[in-house]
């Protein structure tokens, strides 16, 4: 058996009920908010205290670097391409507080009661903490090799794991709103080739030696499952309903009644329809009442009560569909807060959330009660939502 010298990247594996995870930090999509999220972190250290693995020898090293929360507030200001996260400094509140205490006594002392004072400081809404929490060292190992006639090569390998946790706390209610952990595999590969052949009646030996033993970083392991976790985290957020991706999603061809050089809506072109309906029918019911060759006047009151329970209900039936169209489009208020879908059911995938009282825009209708309306406050977001949801 040989095995390549030399170890590629491998993703994170995140224990959750999600088999295969991809490395999405940079193609993360952007908060449907708009805006960062502000947050804070106090402590990010090794919480296992782990001693780094030697063979024979008692080693006063840590098995993992003791500075992860660099890691995790780099990875919480570069996810998504910067828009998800705006961190504020608390490892070093300390040294901030005296800085700016040194800048409004000097202030003070130049400038006097006058001096200009400092802006203030922003506070983060959300608190992330967590950890490593766990290192295991060779949790598999193996190895195989063969000789032939004194020349032959071996290969051994073993895997140590590490686990990162990671959680958000909400400052406002003290709650935890997600939390996610990630493990990572560190691989370490030795191959090694060798040479033993005797000459002269066994009086003289050639012997040869060659290896080579590679181990992945340990500090690389800890920064790749940091950010996986951060990924994770806003995954975590998202199935939670704390907050939502923006998504693009196009807009659903038009009906095929709306003509395409009318600029105006379709229920004004139905009506439209209707009215240029109406004179058809009209002299078909007049030419009836023709019963002036019966000279007894009592018939000529029912051939008019005829006509008009013939005409009426056509004529009301159509006021009363128009009066529906005309109510149905235009602009309407949601009666409670509703999600906005890509589809026609409730099942497909939620577009937007909007509060109780959100004014739309309806735009056309669809199957068994939905409409697709847009939220009349020109940024163009829309989707399909229940009639029952929609007010006055």
């Amino acid at each position: 058996m040989i095995q390549t010298t030399g170890l590629s990247e491998s993703d994170p594996t995140v224990t959750t009920q999600r088999p295969t995870v991809k490395r999405e930090f940079d193609t993360l999509p952007s908060p449907a908010a708009g805006k960062r999220v502000s947050v804070a972190v106090y402590s990010f250290t090794d919480k296992t205290g782990q001693r780094r693995p030697q063979a024979n020898v008692a080693s006063l090293s840590m098995a993992v670097t003791q500075g992860a929360d660099s890691f995790l507030i780099k990875a919480l200001s570069d996810v998504g391409r910067g828009e998800w996260f705006e961190v504020v400094e608390r490892g070093g509140l300390d040294n901030l507080t005296k800085e700016r205490l040194i800048i409004r006594q000097m202030r003070e002392a130049y400038e006097g009661a006058n001096a200009k004072p400092l802006m203030p400081m922003q506070f983060a809404g959300i608190i992330l903490e967590g950890g490593i929490i766990g290192y295991d060292a060779s949790t598999t190992s193996g190895g195989a090799g063969m000789r032939i006639f004194g020349i032959g090569k071996q290969t051994q390998w073993s895997t140590d794991t590490v686990t990162v946790s990671l959680r958000a706390v909400s400052v406002n209610t003290g709650k935890v709103i997600a939390s996610v952990t990630v493990q990572k595999t560190i691989l370490s590969t030795a191959d090694s080739a060798t040479a033993l052949k005797f000459f002269d009646n066994a009086t003289q030996a050639f012997e040869a030696e060659a290896g080579l033993t590679i181990n992945e970083p340990g500090t690389y392991a800890v920064k790749a499952a940091t950010e996986m976790a951060v990924v994770e985290l806003i995954k975590e957020g998202q199935r939670k309903g704390v907050w939502d991706f923006k998504q693009e999603v196009k807009e659903p061809p038009a009906m095929s009644f709306v003509p395409t050089p009318a600029p105006a809506p379709a229920p004004v072109i139905s009506s439209e329809i209707k009215q240029e309906v109406k004179p058809e029918v009209k002299p078909e019911v007049k030419p009836e009442v023709k019963v002036e060759e019966k000279k007894d006047v009592l018939v000529q009151p029912q051939t008019k009560s005829e006509t008009k329970t013939e005409t009426l209900p056509v004529a009301a039936t159509e006021v009363k569909k128009e009066e529906t169209d005309k109510a149905l489009f235009g602009q309407r208020t949601l009666k409670e807060n509703s999600f906005l879908y890509v589809r026609e059911n409730e099942s497909s995938t939620r577009r937007w959330w909007m509060p109780k009282g959100t004014v739309v825009d309806v735009k056309q209708p669809g199957i068994e009660g939905w409409w697709r309306v847009t939220v009349a406050d020109g940024t163009g977001r829309g989707g399909w939502i229940q009639s029952n949801k929609l007010g006055n």
